[in-house]
């Protein structure tokens, strides 16, 4: 595949890559990573992403700066990042062509090219594996698309770790990045409206199912008052499903006009529901998003789904 992968990306001059909506690190560590090894090589190289907030404790990673809220370049090839569908780009790409890099199984193909690889446990870890035969991994390459392998893993974690995955990350800490300031800036730099939202979203957390499903809600006023964003509610979910009998974890993010949805699983597969909402992602971690409902209303339909499905039976 990245025969033809470098063929095309050998036919434009102008490379556009994109990140999805509300990125997290491994959307913009992977192209961060791509972007650097395409400057390398000599190609004009631009990366963008839709909004205008983005994870400020990933402004330690190379050319941070350089990411763009809108595309400059005409006629430009689209490299997309860890996005499942076109939409999830937020910009208007029917017409263009595209490379698309992911590793989610709900991914909609939606490039000429898709280079999409479900039991890789990030983008970057696609990207890595992709790139590095046929164009030169830098320290800084590397510290990107490492930072995006450790988010997407939560430190090595989750289920889908083999001993692969352990060999591609000591492939890229041979590059000589710096793991320490890896750490410190995705665990060590919350803001303090990520911490008063977690607050008020766990005083709402509720169990159902005998204990097996776990619901969290942040609502709008409960935003305001705590001043914070949705990138602040990254990670609540999970202590949701920390607790011993919760095999089911959700929480509900109430923002302008939508409710963002995130789930996490022990074993059972959250996608279904998540696509049953026009959503997707992984087996064990899924979201979606809706508008024109309310939360209550939402949470007795989530409830429906995974009752008709029968995931919290076994």
């Amino acid at each position: 595949m990245i025969k033809q992968v470098k063929e095309l990306i050998n036919k434009y001059d102008k490379i556009t890559i994109v990140t999805h909506l509300n990125p997290d690190a491994d959307t913009i560590g992977t192209a961060l990573g791509i972007y650097i090894l395409l400057k390398n090589s000599g190609k004009q190289v631009e990366v963008v992403n839709h909004g205008i907030n983005l994870p400020i404790n990933l402004d330690f990673l190379p050319y941070f700066s350089k990411i763009k809220n809108r595309i400059n370049y005409d006629n430009s090839l689209i490299i997309s990042c860890d996005t499942g569908s076109i939409e999830r780009l937020g910009f208007d790409l029917n017409e263009r062509i595209i490379i698309n890099i992911d590793h989610h199984k709900s991914n909609t193909n939606f490039g000429l090219l898709n280079i999409v690889k479900s039991d890789y446990v990030s983008a970057s870890h696609v990207a890595y594996e992709l790139f590095k035969d046929e164009y030169t991994i830098t320290k800084e390459v590397a510290t990107c698309f490492y930072t995006a392998l450790v988010y997407d893993t939560q430190y090595f974690t989750t289920s889908n770790v083999s001993r692969e995955v352990f060999d591609t990350a000591s492939a890229m800490i041979s590059y000589g990045i710096d793991i320490d300031s890896v750490v410190k800036n995705l665990n060590q730099r919350r803001s303090l409206a990520s911490i008063r939202i977690l607050s008020s979203t766990l005083n709402s957390l509720e169990l159902d199912e005998s204990g097996d499903l776990a619901i969290m809600v942040a609502t709008r006023d409960n935003m305001l008052e705590a001043g914070a964003e949705l990138l602040d509610t990254v990670g609540i979910v999970e202590y949701g499903i920390s607790l011993v009998t919760v095999k089911i974890s959700i929480i509900l993010v109430e923002l302008d006009g939508f409710i963002k949805v995130s789930m996490r699983s022990k074993g059972i597969d959250v996608s279904k529901v998540a696509i049953s909402f026009g959503g997707g992602g992984h087996y064990n971690a899924s979201g979606f998003e809706v508008s024109r409902v309310t939360i209550e209303e939402l949470k007795q339909s989530i409830k429906q789904e995974i009752k008709k499905r029968g995931l919290l039976n076994a």
